[in-house]
């Protein structure tokens, strides 16, 4: 019965009871303030701005992390929170002034996620205190006590996160990449095995195949809570994205190992050892990332790659066949992936604040962590401060609209004139489809809570009334409405604002209607303005810079090949362009992740787009350091097959940044190819060639077809193709 009972649906929209514990913290702290506030201290100001205060802090903002790091930021968050609200009681003896001190107040505070997107849940809270103080009367003779309440509430609501009901601490996104690397390392071993005993347990490897691709998608931004996913500018969380797209690189190497393993046992030891010190340093630098646990070291998986490649076939009269291009392929893959594996330690290692040593700048993907947190700040918002920036577009936009909104609630001499900032506030989103998406709620919710609050005041005038209830109010609109969706909560904030102000300043039943004016009002200047100002958010500068990105890996890949065959020079500066526009790729993907996504418009991997980059970096550099520029020269058969290959790849790195930026569909995606499909390609092309040659080409050629892997998982081919022989994470 309870199942089925409106209290049992409401229960299993909230598992766990996360939204009531907290929607019950709020009302007691909010009760707790007002009443002290209100009927001890006497003060209607002291009140407005305690419960204000409890509202903006612990409704709007969305903080991260478990409870006594929110407590900590709440108390840390005063000082901005009064410099906030003195600006804008100081500001409120002219509505220009006012709307000028919005403007300037609403663009930095907006900006500020630049450097951390997670402070965007702060930044609205943070608005809501400038709003409040910036609307008549000025009276800045009573700021002691606008500040008393507003400490008070805050202090009282940090306290009350960490001892009333604290909400169990969900697995960090740190948690889940030691999961994924566990998981990866139990494939790892079951390649290792694979080498040596190619029927062993084909079950057991089964499984922890599937097990490894269902964590590795758990690490992907988009499946985690924006305020715990790294999106910030800074090492660690930078580090933290590098390691998952390091993570998901050498899953797939280690697929492609396990479906390329021989139905005979090679005895193939070097190989296999090098799998298992992978499979050892992947697990090690997992768990590292816990708090309190030992940095990784590298050295082992160093000693372990020096040890494959003095055991790679390099020549007759060695005992080995450097003809054996299905072992020449293996053991490529397998020195891509401990590529991989040393990015994904060296990742941990940043992330752990461990020092970074100088031979530990893997392929240069690390070098910002030479550098303070002020300097990479710093870099993030002056890179950001560009015409064709997403963020300066969306703080622009939100500066304009909320500076327009307390015009508009001057000029009009609106009573309750905030209300107006806060409907603006409310609907007004970084793209025009999110804008829209919470347009409805908001004016159906307001209309059907104005209705029902007017009705009520028009029948109810004891104020005495409206303090019994306010408890009840406050946990119908931020526990219940919360649940039923966002038309209840409106209206039932609504409901509770009415509840609020008929104890304050007593109007009777208009005040509901002002209430739906202010947010009718509100909500059509936040339209306006996101459907004037760049209306596309986020998602248009990322594909802009996505197809930029496909652009550099392109150049890079050309200009690889032709240094292998002795027609240019190292591609140093093509890799450094690569470098270059992955951090600015990045920084738009994390700004996409907190934005709705318009489900008609074709959907990209945005994970997998990412990790390109982070193949074709390490990768090539790692490929340079094996097979030095110009060893293939001299050798036509082999730039015939070369240049083909990248050829075909630098076509669909161009069709596939198309598809980005236009939404056409792409070209025909390379296939991913198995070491059988490559031992047809490369053997024509063998003939009398030199064995160490064989050996660069078989190496660059694995690289080409592990590109053409990314693709593939980038834009997965449709059914029926060969790919579907493996798992796309």
């Amino acid at each position: 019965m309870l199942a089925t009972s409106p209290l049992g649906r409401l229960r299993r929209r909230d598992p766990g009871d996360a939204i009531l514990r907290r929607a019950a913290r709020l009302t007691i702290v909010a009760s707790v303030v007002f009443y002290g506030c209100r009927y001890g201290a006497g003060s209607p100001i002291l009140a407005t701005y305690g419960l204000f205060g409890t509202i903006a802090a612990g409704s709007f903002a969305q903080l991260p992390g478990p409870a006594p790091q929110r407590a900590r930021i709440l108390v840390l968050s005063l000082p901005g929170v009064w410099a906030l609200i003195v600006a804008g009681s100081l500001l409120a003896w002219s509505t220009w002034a006012a709307a000028g001190g919005m403007l300037v107040i609403g663009f930095v505070v907006a900006f500020a996620g630049v450097g951390n997107p997670r402070l965007v849940g702060l930044a609205s809270a943070f608005q809501l205190f400038y709003i409040l103080a910036s609307f008549p009367p000025y009276q800045p003779g009573t700021l002691p006590q606008r500040l008393g309440g507003v400490t008070f509430a805050i202090v009282l609501l940090a306290a009350a996160e960490v001892v009333l009901w604290p909400d169990p601490v969900p697995v960090s996104y740190r948690q889940r990449l030691t999961q994924a690397a566990d998981g990866v390392a139990a494939l790892l071993d079951a390649a290792a095995d694979g080498l040596t005993h190619p029927h062993a347990g084909p079950g057991d490897r089964d499984a922890r195949r599937q097990r490894a691709y269902d964590v590795v998608a758990a690490i992907e931004l988009g499946r985690n809570p924006p305020e715990w996913a790294p999106t910030a500018a800074g090492v660690q969380d930078r580090a933290l994205r590098i390691c998952a797209a390091a993570l998901r690189e050498v899953l797939v190497e280690a697929d492609r190992l396990v479906a390329d393993a021989p139905p005979e046992p090679v005895g193939d030891l070097a190989a296999a050892g090098l799998l298992r010190s992978c499979a050892d340093t992947t697990r090690a630098a997992g768990r590292s990332l816990s708090p309190g646990a030992p940095a990784v070291r590298i050295d082992g998986l160093d000693t372990a790659v020096g040890r494959a490649e003095t055991a790679y076939p390099v020549g007759e009269g060695d005992g080995r066949d450097a003809s054996d291009v299905p072992r020449l392929c293996r053991d490529a893959t397998a020195l891509a992936l401990a590529d991989q594996v040393r990015v994904f330690a060296v990742g941990a290692r940043v992330a752990t604040g461990a020092r970074l040593h100088g031979e530990d700048a893997t392929s240069g993907l690390f070098e910002y962590a030479r550098h303070s947190p002020w300097t990479l700040y710093w870099w993030q918002f002056r890179s950001h401060l560009a015409p064709r920036s997403a963020h300066l577009h969306s703080s622009i936009r939100l500066a304009v609209a909320l500076a327009l909104a307390r015009v508009a609630a001057g000029v009009l001499h609106l009573t309750h004139g905030f209300w107006v900032l806060l409907a603006t506030l409310t609907v007004l989103r970084t793209s025009a489809a999110d804008t829209r998406t919470a347009l409805r709620p908001a004016v159906l919710g307001t209309i059907a809570g104005a209705a029902v609050s007017g009705a009520v005041m028009f029948v109810v005038d004891e104020p005495i009334v409206y303090a019994v209830v306010l408890p009840v109010t406050l946990m119908l609109a931020f526990g219940v409405g919360r649940l039923l969706g966002p038309v209840w909560q409106q209206a039932l904030f609504t409901l509770l604002l009415t509840v609020v102000f008929a104890q304050l300043s007593p109007e009777g039943w208009r005040i509901a209607e002002v209430r739906l004016v202010d947010v009718l009002l509100g909500a059509l200047i936040g339209v306006l303005v996101g459907v004037a100002m760049w209306p596309r958010g986020a998602a248009h500068d990322l594909r802009y810079n996505a197809t930029r990105y496909l652009a550099a890996n392109a150049d890079a890949v050309e200009q690889t090949v032709q240094a292998m065959l002795g027609d240019a020079p190292s591609p140093d500066r093509a890799l450094d362009r690569v470098r270059r526009r992955m951090i600015l790729i990045d920084s738009s993907y994390c700004q996409y992740h907190f934005e709705r996504h318009d489900p008609h418009r074709q959907q990209v991997n945005w994970s997998a787009l990412l990790s390109a980059g982070h193949h074709v970096v390490p990768g090539a550099d790692a490929l340079l350091r094996r097979n030095p520029p110009g060893c293939l020269a001299g050798w036509p058969a082999a730039a015939v097959l070369l240049r083909g290959s990248a050829g075909h790849l630098r076509s669909a790195y161009e069709a596939l940044a198309d598809e980005v930026a236009h939404g056409r569909p792409a070209g025909p995606t390379p296939l991913p190819t198995g070491c059988a499909a490559e031992l047809d390609r490369i053997r024509p092309a063998l003939g009398e060639a030199d064995p160490r040659s064989i050996r660069h080409l078989v190496e660059v050629d694995r690289w080409l077809a592990g590109l053409a892997d990314t693709l593939a998982r980038i834009h997965p081919p449709a059914q029926g193709d060969s790919a579907g022989r493996r798992g796309q994470p």
